[in-house]
């Protein structure tokens, strides 16, 4: 079989009539490829962006044009394509990355076209550089980051400070009413309600900060192989309480929705937050309809959706008959500290912490809402297939019998507090401030100490290389670990192996002893 002629030059490639003038003319390059990925033309202005010779380029693969590391790729791509041609304009193609000859790369965007020419079926592909505009692109990034930024810190300044404004009130009054002098007049019930406030208004910033680590992607996780209709339905009554009596909840959950891995109370956090929502969309009423169903995204959805992994899904919606909202809402909604709610209605971090949690779960989130005519919030969480497991609540375990720990804790007002939480407990408490110190008395000390509880960030040694240390003599050493930073942030994951726990501060006196009653989980 005589082999296709190789064409002489780019710009004739395989048209003796000119008919490619136009193409030679085009600021964009263009090159034409045959079934076997060989190209068989490109214009002048191809071999000006990648910087090849005519002869260099014609007849070799086209991933020449491309780096390295999306060969592959493209190679199965391009045999997709040619087992079902389909046009692919500008826009919705493949953003990728070209390679010039001297080995530099830069961002490409590329359209493609299935043509019939006399020498047989080829694919055109205009080649678009868009450096410049991905350099706009990141400037417009960087700005609004440090506008989102702003937005965030004064937000979080107004929030923490109303709070820090409470506790301290709240404090005053206890210091006042516990004065010597004042004694005598003590009302306990007035001090125990100042007590329970200063513990609400804590509760409140704990929140706050779990949903900006939920909106960063920090935070603090337990997922958990769950069934969505089984967990929706199980919140459903709660929602029912929360909406009212003028708003209706619709249930149109799909019997075959698939399971997922996910934090179960940030999946609550999601399903309050955008039930509460709607409520706040429908001020005279109208009906919430939470959906589940199955979804499977195939590679073509995925090119022309940013950041979408094909794949199967999980499909969980919640839709209202409310106001719905404009073009310029929907593209901030997302924002922190965005909000349409009057002032002290919401923090506008509802809907952040939500990104957060699906994006941090590896999924994505889609909004859809016309003024007037409602809003249907439609999250995608992966689907897993795996038997979803039963949940073992804190202190599920037999608890342990007090004995002797060790604090270890640099902060002074906390290594008090700490002491005096395990002695009410009934715990015989040590103290140190540095884990030098208790590296020292773990070695010297004739009886071994029953538990541990140490920070984990301390001048000098931290509390994951004191757990190392410990285990290493004591390998049933039971260690609570503490830390105001995040597990994500920390380098925990040999020492969890070994049987340690790990607890994010701000931690309750409950929470801190179930922690130490606990089993430790398995290495």
């Amino acid at each position: 079989m005589p082999s296709e002629p190789r064409p002489r030059s780019a710009g004739n490639a395989e048209d003796a009539n000119g008919h490619l003038a136009v193409l030679d003319a085009s600021p964009n390059a263009i090159v034409a490829v045959d079934s076997r990925g060989r190209i068989r033309y490109a214009n002048p202005q191809t071999l000006r962006t990648f910087g090849y010779a005519a002869d260099e380029l014609l007849g070799r693969p086209v991933e020449t044009l491309l780096p390295d590391r999306v060969v592959a790729a493209h190679v199965a791509f391009r045999r997709r394509f040619w087992a079902r041609p389909v046009a692919r304009p500008m826009g919705i193609g493949l953003d990728l990355s070209g390679r010039r000859r001297d080995g530099s790369e830069f961002p490409v965007e590329i359209s493609i076209s299935p043509v019939e020419t006399a020498a047989g079926r080829r694919a055109f592909a205009t080649i678009v550089d868009i450096t410049a505009r991905k350099t706009a692109e990141a400037q417009l990034l960087q700005a609004q980051k440090l506008e989102s930024i702003g937005r965030l810190a004064g937000g979080i300044a107004h929030d923490f400070n109303n709070m820090l404004f409470a506790i301290r009130g709240y404090a005053e009054m206890l210091e006042e009413d516990l004065a010597p002098e004042r004694r005598a007049d003590l009302d306990p019930d007035l001090a125990l309600a100042n007590a329970a406030a200063i513990t609400h208004v804590v509760e409140r910033a704990t929140l706050l900060t779990t949903q900006l680590l939920a909106f960063g992607r920090r935070g603090q996780m337990t997922p958990r192989v769950l069934d969505l209709n089984e967990a929706t339905t199980a919140l459903a009554p709660m929602l029912r309480r929360l909406i009212g009596e003028q708003v209706q909840l619709v249930l149109a959950l799909d019997a075959e929705a698939g399971r997922v891995r996910v934090d179960p109370g940030q999946l609550d956090q999601i399903l309050v937050n955008l039930v509460v929502n709607a409520r706040d969309a429908m001020p005279e009423g109208g009906r919430v309809t939470i959906a589940s169903g199955n979804v499977v995204f195939d590679e073509p959805y995925a090119l022309e959706h940013f950041d979408v992994r094909p794949g199967a899904y999980v499909m969980l919606a919640v839709s209202d008959t409310g106001t719905g909202m404009d073009r310029e809402t929907r593209a901030h909604i997302f924002e922190p500290f965005f909000t349409t709610k009057q002032p002290g209605k919401g923090t506008g971090l509802g809907l952040a912490t939500i990104y957060g949690i699906v994006r941090q779960a590896g999924g994505h989130i889609w909004l859809y809402s016309e003024p007037g005519q409602g809003s249907s919030f439609k999250l995608y969480l992966p689907w897993v297939d795996a038997p979803a497991t039963d949940q073992a609540g804190p202190g599920a375990g037999s608890p342990r019998s007090q004995g002797t720990v060790l604090v270890v804790e640099d902060e002074p007002a906390v290594r008090d507090m700490t002491i005096q939480v395990l002695k009410r407990a009934g715990w015989t408490v040590v103290a140190v401030s540095s884990g030098n110190e208790a590296l020292t008395l773990v070695d010297t000390r004739a009886q071994p100490f029953d538990a541990i509880v140490s920070d984990v960030v301390m001048p000098g040694m931290s509390g994951i290389e004191l757990a190392t240390r410990v285990l290493d003599r004591e390998p049933e050493m039971r260690i609570v670990l503490l830390s105001g930073y995040t597990a994500d942030t920390l380098d925990l994951e040999r020492v969890i192996q070994l049987g340690v726990r790990f607890a994010p501060k701000p931690i309750s006196s409950r929470q801190l002893l179930a922690a130490l009653a606990d089993p430790a989980p398995a290495g």
